[in-house]
């Protein structure tokens, strides 16, 4: 009943093609790239690295509290020994700011404005796994409605097959045993149709995954974007533009930024402090005054928060350099994966032109009696099975120009052209950066957050 269904599905597919517009790759690509939840997670995850610089700004300008106190006392007057009770409200208004701190601000606004190209990199890269599925996804549909035609094609000949042996074993030329291969062949095309159809159902369901939709009519896979040269190309180009590179750059540069924090921990800081009070009598106060601060002992903390840091620089240096390695090594498998593809296509199409003949003279044999109903079975069996591996290595070559692309650090909208506004990293950055409250910065800010929701 399945499978009835699923035929009926993709029978409506064809009947309705004539009519309906054609769903291009760049049509796939598109919807994944507005439908995506892991692009709007990462987006959302840059906003908030985008409020650390705000934040670490907001250090370098003066904190200002208010305050309300309001309580019951009682004091006893020392020349008449009496007392005197009652409420007693004081208004309190105070600024603070550090004035020196050996760049200790300075660093923590650098190490956040890193964090933020960073997490811009790591959108870049989000980007590109949803666009390859959105590719791998196309591909793998139009591969199962291949496999799913050349399955069906297959029921058909084998069922015709059988019928021949039949009319031939009713008629004395073969025996029974020849009857029963071919429908013990029958039910194993059946069941590799009932495959098919699974498969097909499979892909569908990834693709919506991917795309936010199911597929229609699919339309011809267009020309693959074209490449390097060469693999020593690709690499050059992988190694400066790859997400990952760019990031372990990034936490490079962090790390050295901590380990100058930490340093500048060993200093003091000077702050200044100001206020003014009034009570319910009337009663001003003002007061301004300057501190320095300096830690004398830690009890080792500062010590091994520097010892610390500075491991963590070494390490971020050393994930710099196995980010070239491993993406040196992605660019060469890609490579690789994409000579295999080019070979294997070449060679089924060799090997469909040999099974077809072999199958057409076997058939024309056994019609004369000198081959039989297996003889015709297996060239059948071979040509299909040469056709099969003939889809899935063309499928291979083409993904795998994509696959190249993406060990470069090349599969974006931008560089595959598709037209679309992209969400803009330095929009709600440049929005924010300043640490805007009440303003007219402010304001632009409400404006980006509304055309987020």
């Amino acid at each position: 009943m399945r499978g009835f269904f699923a035929a009926t599905a993709i029978a409506v597919s064809v009947l309705a093609a004539p009519v309906a517009q054609a769903e291009t790759l760049t049509d796939a690509f598109i919807a994944a790239y507005r439908n995506s939840n892991l692009l709007d997670k990462q987006a959302a995850t840059l906003r908030a690295a985008d409020e650390d610089v705000a934040q670490a700004m907001a250090t370098l300008r003066p904190v200002v509290d208010f305050a309300i106190s309001s309580g019951y006392t009682r004091s006893q007057q020392t020349a008449s020994g009496r007392f005197t009770d009652g409420v007693r409200t004081t208004f309190d208004l105070s600024t603070s700011l550090v004035l020196l701190d050996f760049g200790r601000r300075a660093i923590r606004i650098e190490i956040a404005k890193e964090s933020v190209l960073a997490t811009r990199e790591l959108l870049r890269s989000v980007e590109q796994d949803v666009l390859f599925d959105a590719v791998d996804a196309y591909v793998t549909v139009q591969v199962n409605q291949q496999l799913l035609s050349l399955r069906n094609s297959n029921v058909r000949l084998v069922t015709q097959e059988l019928r021949a042996a039949q009319d031939r074993f009713e008629v004395g030329e073969i025996t029974r045993t020849d009857v029963s291969i071919a429908e013990a062949r029958l039910a194993a095309a059946r069941a590799g149709l009932a495959a098919a159809e699974g498969n097909l159902m499979v892909a569908r369901e990834a693709f919506k995954a991917a795309t936010g939709a199911y597929p229609r009519n699919l339309a011809a896979l267009p020309r693959s974007p074209s490449l390097p040269a060469s693999m020593e190309a690709a690499r050059a180009v992988a190694l400066k533009t790859h997400p990952s590179i760019l990031v372990a750059q990034r936490r490079v540069t962090i790390n050295d930024l901590g380990v100058e924090l930490q340093k500048a921990g060993f200093r003091p800081t000077v702050s200044a402090r100001a206020g003014i009070g009034i009570n319910d009598s009337g009663a001003e106060s003002q007061s301004f005054g300057l501190s320095l601060n300096q830690r004398v002992y830690s009890g080792g903390n500062q010590a091994s928060l520097l010892r610390q840091s500075i491991a963590g620089r070494d390490g971020a240096r050393a994930d710099l350099a196995q980010a070239g390695v491993l993406i040196a090594e992605a660019v060469g498998n890609a490579w690789a994966g994409l000579a295999i593809a080019n070979a294997q296509v070449q060679a089924g199409d060799r090997q469909i032109r040999a099974s077809q003949t072999a199958f057409d003279g076997v058939r024309e044999e056994a019609s004369l009696g000198a081959r039989t109903t297996l003889d015709v079975l297996n060239a059948e069996q071979e040509l299909l099975d040469a056709r099969v591996t003939r889809i899935q290595a063309e499928a291979q070559r083409y993904l795998g120009v994509y696959r190249v692309l993406q060990t470069m650090g090349l599969l974006s909208v931008e560089h595959l052209k598709l037209g679309i506004p992209t969400y803009d990293p330095a929009g709600y950055y440049n929005a924010v950066k300043n640490a805007p409250v009440h303003s007219a910065q402010g304001k632009k800010l409400d404006r980006i957050l509304e055309k987020l929701k």
